[in-house]
């Protein structure tokens, strides 16, 4: 029993420490699942006969579990998050069959003592990697169209309703002057415009994880200096999308490692929304080789976007953008979000 559940966590542990490692490029967890695997086979070297003991008693071909029915489910993961929740929950149940089996042979309990500590190392490391993660629920959107009242030369839910018929995929509320209930009131209208499109699109507020989830959006978008990732888990679980605004490599890196969902990018051009330095394709770029080394992670293209610029991001391996002013402000938001949605590609 222990020798079949210490194979058995270390095995989960080593799936583990591969998706933080190859999946999030994330150091430290990583180096966590190789300290607890470690840590586990020190322990099981001071039961009595050690290594060669434990092997002497394996007996693989004369075990009845190996070959019971094995559920579909098993068969097949939908996700790489998927691949770390069951490792997660195997190492725990596994954990806690050696912790149990060590009493019987060791005496003294030093081995189940060391193996309980572990275990609950790895509750917190099983906390850790499901949450950077994050939903994968986020799609790639081609065009997203920040909405902000102030900014709009047509009433604004007019402005978000054209957005849509000029084949946005993405609506977000932007408004930061609003009182609650005012606010609320507009996401609500946001989501049941989207959701009464003939191709439905997703609703984005800003910054309120509380709005988003009262009004039914399907997410919310963080700055960096609003909430965390972490916060808006704590208060909506998996029931919302979480972006996460990037302006350089370190930052899209923690948003990664934090679980986002989705990542802004840039500023790509100067904007007068922002006073920020526009960062331009070279960020763009490095960017997507991070999330080709690491677990796909949806994005948008932001910052002083329009028709006549939005082709070199393109080249530049764009896939989304999210655009505010070039579309609130114009007078013909329908044949802007048309000309975007063209060259980012239906």
């Amino acid at each position: 029993m222990i020798d079949a559940n210490a194979n058995r966590a270390a095995e989960g542990l080593r799936v583990m420490e591969d998706v933080a490692r190859f999946g999030l490029d994330h150091a430290a967890l990583a180096a966590a699942c190789k300290g607890a695997r470690h840590d586990l086979r020190s322990a099981l070297a001071l039961l009595p006969g050690g290594r060669l003991g434990m092997l002497a008693a394996r007996d693989t071909p004369g075990d009845v579990g190996t070959t019971g029915k094995v559920e579909k489910g098993e068969l097949v993961r939908g996700s790489l998050s998927a691949v770390a929740a069951s490792a997660g929950g195997r190492v725990m149940e596994a954990l806690r069959a050696v912790e149990e089996g060590a009493k019987l042979v060791d005496p003294l309990g030093v081995v189940s003592a060391t193996v309980e500590q572990v275990r609950y190392r790895v509750y917190e490391i099983d906390r850790q990697l499901g949450l950077a993660m994050g939903t994968g629920r986020a799609p790639q959107w081609r065009l997203c169209v920040l909405i902000t009242k102030a900014m709009c030369r047509r009433p604004w839910l007019e402005v978000a309703k054209l957005a849509l018929q000029g084949g946005a995929d993405c609506l977000q509320l932007r408004e930061k002057q609003l009182g609650d209930g005012e606010l609320l009131k507009r996401a609500r209208a946001l989501v049941d415009l989207a959701r009464g499109a003939p191709d439905q699109a997703s609703v984005i507020v800003n910054d309120r994880a509380d709005i988003a989830l009262a009004s039914g959006a399907d997410g919310v978008h963080l700055g960096q200096e609003d909430a965390t990732v972490a916060d808006v888990r704590r208060i909506a679980g998996d029931l919302l999308i979480v972006g996460v605004s990037t302006h350089n490599i370190s930052e899209a890196r923690r948003a990664l490692h934090d679980g986002a969902d989705y990542a802004g990018v840039g500023a790509m051009f100067p904007t007068e929304t922002k006073v920020r330095e526009a960062s331009g394709a070279a960020y763009l770029r490095a960017f997507l080789e991070l999330t080709r080394e690491t677990r796909p992670l949806p994005f948008l293209a932001i910052g002083g976007i329009t028709p006549e610029n939005a082709g070199g991001l393109v080249d530049a391996g764009c896939r989304g953008v999210a655009v505010s002013s070039v579309v609130c402000g114009s007078d013909d938001p329908l044949g802007v979000c048309r000309r975007l949605r063209d060259l980012m590609g239906r």
